[in-house]
């Protein structure tokens, strides 16, 4: 608890894009996050008041950050599992719990939970050798190989398409699962909180558009998504939260296909596939997770516009003009779109920001956000 407010005090372990807008939320809150960062110039150490500097993987370090704080909750999945769980024996009250959070941690328990609960999944096996790895594959490739932990943006993630790179892959001595090349339309998103009493919000269901393994784009709500699939994509993820009793943010990544949705991942966390609720949705996903880990009462998640679409600003060549001066040229040219930077040295391909515009057709928004979001990127 803050003794000056009176209101209580949440850490968030990582000090990245997420724990800074996390931070901006909980000031509306009265609050200022507590934030465990590695270094002082993280995204989230730049603008939070109560930074701590340590790792994820110091327990000691952790021990300390979560002192005081009335509960403790994550900007990443890669907390030693086994550190969670000597917090919770200390009595510190973590959301998502070590219970939980697993499921996002590991991929191979992740797929043998969904496929006990009878969530659809794409087919899949734990791997070790290349023989495996071809002969779950029975001669039609490409199958796509995942590091069962410590994976994200495209990282740990491999599409095999011959036993040669496959025996490539397990020479390295990673821990593997396959799955199959799901036959997908496109990639869609169902994010919910959950509080500790056990309510539940759900968003609007949202496409996602990836490429070379990173999200560019988000479309809110989905375009085209039939009411009764949307419907059935947020009861999946209401059902996943309550059935692996998440704490916080669930973020559900999902395949849809010519036969229905896919589980890709979960995320148990606030999520790129969501940045757009700060603008677009009454509630946005980073004050809902608050909220949800405080035991608060949910926000509602309904839009504020018609069509509202997110793009990534991803870290462009060097040179040209200053990010402040295309700042400059952009609010000239496009007065209503949101940008947030997060902050961070730009390198190529890196996400450096997003920008979010909101109007009444999907088509026109979408590519006013694209523009913005190369304009911030190439300066051009």
């Amino acid at each position: 608890m803050d003794t000056r407010t009176g209101l209580p005090v949440v850490g968030m372990v990582g000090g990245g894009q997420l724990a800074r807008m996390t931070h901006q939320a909980a000031i509306s809150l009265g609050q200022s996050l507590r934030v465990l960062s590695v270094t002082a110039d993280d995204s989230a150490a730049l603008v939070a008041a109560d930074v701590r500097i340590g790792t994820h993987t110091d327990l000691a370090a952790l021990r300390e950050f979560a002192k005081g704080c009335e509960a403790v909750t994550f900007d990443h999945e890669h907390v030693p599992t086994e550190h969670i769980e000597a917090l919770e024996a200390d009595g510190v009250k973590i959301f998502p719990g070590s219970k939980a959070l697993v499921f996002a941690q590991d991929k191979g328990l992740m797929r043998e939970r969904l496929g006990a609960l009878g969530a659809p999944v794409p087919r899949w096996q734990r791997v070790t050798t290349a023989a495996d790895i071809e002969s779950f594959a029975g001669g039609s490739w490409p199958v796509v190989a995942k590091a069962t932990r410590g994976g994200y943006d495209g990282k740990g993630v491999w599409m095999l398409s011959s036993p040669e790179q496959a025996a490539e892959l397990v020479a390295t001595g990673t821990p593997l699962i396959v799955e199959e090349r799901v036959p997908l339309r496109r990639e869609l998103a169902a994010l919910v909180a959950r509080s500790p009493f056990g309510q539940v919000a759900a968003y609007p269901v949202v496409e996602t558009v990836q490429q070379d393994g990173i999200c560019v784009e988000v479309l809110a709500p989905a375009p085209g998504l039939s009411e009764s699939r949307a419907l059935e994509a947020q009861q999946l993820a209401i059902d996943l939260a309550n059935s692996l009793g998440v704490v916080g943010l669930l973020a559900v990544e999902l395949f849809e296909t010519d036969d229905g949705i896919v589980v890709n991942e979960l995320a148990m966390r606030p999520h790129n596939s969501g940045h757009w609720t700060i603008e677009g949705a009454r509630t946005s996903q980073f004050e809902q997770h608050l909220r949800a880990v405080l035991d608060y009462p949910m926000g509602s998640t309904t839009l504020t516009a018609p069509a509202v679409v997110m793009a990534n600003v991803l870290g462009g060549a060097p040179g040209g003009i200053s990010i402040d001066e295309r700042l400059h040229h952009l609010f000239a040219a496009e007065p209503g779109a949101r940008v947030h930077l997060y902050g961070k040295q730009v390198r190529p391909g890196r996400k450096i920001g997003h920008v979010t515009v909101l109007g009444d057709d999907m088509t026109s928004v979408r590519a006013r956000a694209a523009r913005a979001a190369k304009w911030l990127q190439e300066g051009e």
